[in-house]
């Protein structure tokens, strides 16, 4: 799937790096807890959120992270953007819920990220 096709399965709206939607998204994770994102991805991936604060930007960076999808509509303020342009980062806003962007991309073949468990816990 490209960046491209989310944006057709969500009826999303880019709002930078629209120049980069032909690039394959491999994995995706939704969260709105950063320190969770932090905690379990650990690959380059999509991030589906509802939070547009600078916490998400850092994070974004920290992983090198390639997409962020604001649900319900959020819109994210001039300096969010500006820092995504920076980091050459994919962003875009859909008017889903982050339920329902989470099932639109996985019917369209949009996995999550693999969570490894320590050697002796079960989920």
């Amino acid at each position: 799937m490209t960046f491209r096709d989310m944006v057709r399965v969500l009826h999303a709206k880019v709002l930078c790096h629209e120049e980069k939607l032909d690039n394959p998204a491999r994995t995706a994770c939704c969260s709105d807890l950063m320190s969770d994102v932090l905690a379990f991805v650990n690959e380059k991936t999509v991030l589906i959120t509802g939070l547009t604060n600078p916490h998400v930007m850092r994070t974004a960076d920290m992983l090198d992270l390639k997409c962020l999808v604001f649900a319900r509509g959020k819109i994210p303020t001039d300096d969010i953007l500006e820092t995504a342009d920076e980091q050459g980062l994919i962003v875009m806003t859909t008017k889903e819920t982050a339920f329902t962007t989470c099932g639109l991309l996985y019917e369209a073949g949009l996995r999550g990220v693999p969570i490894e468990w320590p050697e002796g816990e079960d989920a």
